[in-house]
């Protein structure tokens, strides 16, 4: 009986003991910091430029013809090479217009001969009416024969001109400084002139256009600006480098009213032969430079139901979310119109974890370019 009682007594106290322990208040956990990258704000001048993706096109394009019909003889270069004004390219079988050039040239002294003799008997003839040996009539015709022997030779002599032109013909040049492309006809085949095909084409590429279209709104800038003769640079898709730089030379004269751009022209001098026709690269314009601008990376700006915002680091490691208005991206980086001071930091990476209550981490800290 007494060790029913001893063991009753020994599980009420333990019991006792769990429910004390058990009512005790639970210790709140620590909220952990958020590891986070952040940047300061800076202020820096900054230039406002206007991006597009243009293409390159040759300063000229000169499609190669033949002026003669004849058989092509010769080829003087290797396609694909440059040439320069006036270089040989082909040469046509010459033969025939030499021997045109002759028989042209055998007529003149011919016809020369004539009319030495006609304005002879002109001369004699004058002496004649005057003592009335001839009657005016004979006197017309001999002066006439004599000027119609003169209109020959004058024929004769056009006719020379034009061998000499058809002659010249035959061997074709260059007419500018430019790249050949393929060759369209092969020595020893038959050319006609002005055929639709053309034996070679020659492209300008020293300078270049590089041909591009930007939104109607950048219209007034550009034309507040000067218009032809702002500077453009040129940097190929695949590279971040921009390796060609040039001048705005033309600005269309009216806006495409189906895309809502107008299309402008830069000139490259392209003497390392960087830009080359065809290719697409990315174009950029710089129009002004925004002084004393307050600049932040592009990644620290997020997008939120009322507008954008960046988390800005506050001296206990916590952080106030706090609505930005961005003025405009330039790069990588965004020019912040209203919103930041400069000198602050702000978190670029690691938003996702943070509400305005969270502690954060500091683990990296980078200036405002990326």
């Amino acid at each position: 009986m007494m060790r029913r009682r001893l063991g009753l007594l020994l599980a009420t106290s333990l019991l006792a003991v769990g429910i004390g322990a058990c009512s005790k208040p639970k210790e709140k956990p620590k909220e952990e910091a958020v590891p986070v990258t952040v940047g300061k704000v800076e202020q820096r001048d900054v230039p406002i430029s206007v991006s597009a993706i243009g293409s390159v096109q040759p300063l000229s394009i000169v499609a190669v013809k033949a002026l003669v019909n004849g058989q092509l003889e010769r080829v003087w270069f290797r396609e694909g090479e440059d040439v320069a004004r006036g270089q040989r390219l082909f040469t046509i079988d010459p033969r025939p217009y030499q021997a045109a050039l002759s028989e042209a040239q055998a007529n003149l002294a011919r016809d020369e001969a004539s009319l030495r003799n006609a304005e002879a008997q002109a001369r004699r003839y004058v002496e004649l009416i005057k003592k009335d040996y001839v009657t005016h009539e004979e006197y017309d015709r001999i002066t006439s024969s004599a000027e119609a022997s003169g209109a020959v030779v004058a024929a004769d002599r056009a006719t020379i001109q034009n061998a000499q032109l058809q002659l010249s013909y035959c061997d074709i040049r260059s007419p500018m400084d430019g790249r050949t492309g393929s060759l369209q006809v092969h020595a020893g085949n038959l050319v006609k002139a002005n055929d639709t095909t053309s034996l070679v084409t020659i492209n300008q590429v020293a300078p270049v256009y590089v041909n591009f279209a930007v939104p109607e709104s950048a219209l007034n800038s550009i034309r507040a600006h000067g218009g032809a003769g702002i500077a453009v640079s040129a940097t190929p898709k695949e590279s971040g480098q921009a390796v060609a730089r040039g001048t705005l030379s033309f600005v269309d004269n009216a806006v495409d009213p189906q895309t809502g751009t107008i299309t402008l022209k830069a000139t490259f001098a392209n003497h390392d032969r960087a830009l080359w026709p065809g290719q697409f690269v990315n174009v950029s314009m710089t129009l002004q430079t925004r002084a004393g601008a307050t600049v932040v990376a592009s990644r620290a700006v997020q997008l939120g139901q009322k507008g954008q915002y960046v988390y800005v680091v506050k001296s206990d490691n916590g952080v106030e979310m706090r609505p930005v208005n961005v003025f405009q991206t330039v790069g990588q980086d965004s020019i912040i119109q209203s919103g930041l001071t400069p000198g602050e930091t702000v978190v670029m990476d690691g938003q996702l974890r943070l509400t305005p209550k969270s502690k954060v981490e500091v683990k990296q800290s980078v200036g405002s370019a990326s």
